[in-house]
């Protein structure tokens, strides 16, 4: 029970970070590009977790090794969580919207319920197959399904394409941390992200211009690669390792739900009953799952 509450906690600041994450980025993004945002947001993340990584083990005369096995397993999170699925993110959403970016996406905890039963051979219990769905059912009600699915074909394939990968990410993040802690997982995924991501960087700024001259620019730069970035990604891998990957996937839609209500109290976006009674529905899925006895 206290594991779980621990890890609820932990997904719950993640997804709440990401969900802020939407008001902040909405500024930065009219100055720097999408993959260079991304590159830069690695790039700071990564020396903060490099650095918390050197105190930790020093404090604790612990180094850590990581095995071959171990640095494939890395690369493979870097590449399929932080680089194509951030990258699917922002290309899907172009060639469709936000809204149908956000509720093709909430897909992604049904995925890692799919891929943990396989991968991690967790148990697929009822409880988890209802709350799931009354969570999906809760994105929906909030978010509407008012969308262009079809007019954006192509864009819907790739987000499409963005839940499976995150839900991958999550599922080999569990597989990870029967051997590594957290904050090495974090540390050394991003520095493989940050890797693949460079070449795209480059390209990128080979056709849009970079903007930085401007406090607020690179306050929202930093508050993206140190909160957003280094504290989220750790938080979520963090409680991925204290609980089951399917549980934990629920707390994905905490995100939808936090950058909702940002919207409305920073950037005066309209809320209405729907988005409490799909809040409700969110909430509830959420508590059910936490409060089932510890199951490792």
């Amino acid at each position: 029970m206290k594991q779980n509450l621990i890890g609820a906690i932990c997904l719950t600041l993640a997804a709440s970070i990401w969900g802020s994450m939407y008001v902040v980025s909405k500024y930065v993004l009219d100055y720097i590009p999408p993959l260079t945002l991304v590159w830069v947001r690695y790039i700071i993340a990564f020396v903060v977790l490099l650095a918390l990584l050197k105190i930790f083990e020093a404090k604790n005369s612990n180094q850590t090794v990581i095995s071959k096995k171990d640095w494939i397993l890395l690369a493979w999170i870097g590449f399929i969580g932080y680089f194509v699925s951030i990258a699917f993110q922002f290309i899907g959403t172009k060639l469709s919207d936000a809204h149908t970016g956000a509720l093709i996406t909430s897909a992604t905890p049904a995925f890692i319920v799919v891929f943990a039963r396989f991968i991690l051979k967790e148990k697929l219990t009822i409880k988890k197959i209802i709350s799931v769905l009354l969570a999906t059912l809760g994105v929906v009600i909030v978010i509407g399904w008012d969308t262009k699915v079809g007019s954006y074909f192509l864009g819907s394939i790739i987000l499409v394409g963005a839940a499976i990968t995150w839900a991958l990410l999550s599922v080999y993040v569990k597989v990870a941390s029967k051997r590594l802690s957290s904050l090495t997982i974090t540390t050394y995924a991003i520095l493989f992200a940050l890797v693949f991501t460079t070449p795209a960087m480059i390209w990128e700024l080979q056709f849009h211009d970079l903007y930085y001259q401007n406090n607020l620019i690179i306050l929202g730069v930093i508050y993206l690669g140190v909160v957003s970035t280094a504290g989220a990604f750790f938080l979520w891998n963090k409680g991925l390792e204290l609980m089951d990957a399917g549980i934990g996937s629920l707390f994905f839609f905490c995100q939808p739900l936090v950058g909702s209500f940002l919207g409305w109290l920073l950037l005066k976006e309209h809320l209405d009953l729907n988005f409490f009674i799909g809040g409700f529905l969110i909430i509830v899925s959420i508590v059910v799952v936490t409060l089932q006895k510890d199951t490792m």
